[in-house]
């Protein structure tokens, strides 16, 4: 089957896709986009976090069927090299990059609830993160990151 679906504003096809193939195993393997990580395979890590029409979405659990003539924002397409997403640049600049298989995931989610709650209290930004699991750290550094990018953002908009 073919699957048309933008990606990051571009129009992206990937042909030969099987029905049961998951968004993730397209972005990663057909599309070349390797910023969501394939970790759990069950929803459970939230590594493979990606937008979906605006929403957050495990692409482990969206089969590629579901995507066709849909919009997929990935991790890559929040920033780029020459000018990150404020969120991305507040984990580099926090230090909340540890071995960096959950941060794509975790940098998804936190784009998420800076631009829809940038007042988010400590609690609502550890619920927003809860189904995105890091092994590597105890959440600290990465909870100043989303507040750091929320100040950002915050700015952005005066």
């Amino acid at each position: 089957m073919r699957v048309n679906v933008e990606v990051n504003g571009e129009q992206r096809t990937a042909d030969d896709v099987w029905p049961g193939e998951s968004l993730l195993y397209v972005l990663r393997e057909r599309l070349g986009l390797p910023g969501a990580k394939n970790a759990c395979e069950q929803g459970e890590c939230g590594s493979c976090t990606v937008y979906l029409d605006g929403t957050p979405v495990c692409a482990c659990l969206v089969a590629a069927g579901q995507v066709e003539g849909r919009s997929v924002r990935t991790v890559e397409g929040l920033g780029s090299a020459e000018e990150l997403d404020p969120v991305q640049d507040a984990f580099v600049r926090t230090g909340a990059v540890q071995c960096g298989f959950c941060t794509p995931g975790l940098v998804v989610a936190a784009h998420d609830l800076v631009h829809r709650k940038p007042d988010a209290s400590d609690a609502e930004i550890r619920e927003a993160l809860a189904g995105n699991l890091c092994r590597c750290t105890g959440y600290e550094k990465i909870l100043d990151a989303v507040r750091m990018a929320a100040v950002a953002v915050k700015e952005q908009r005066s």
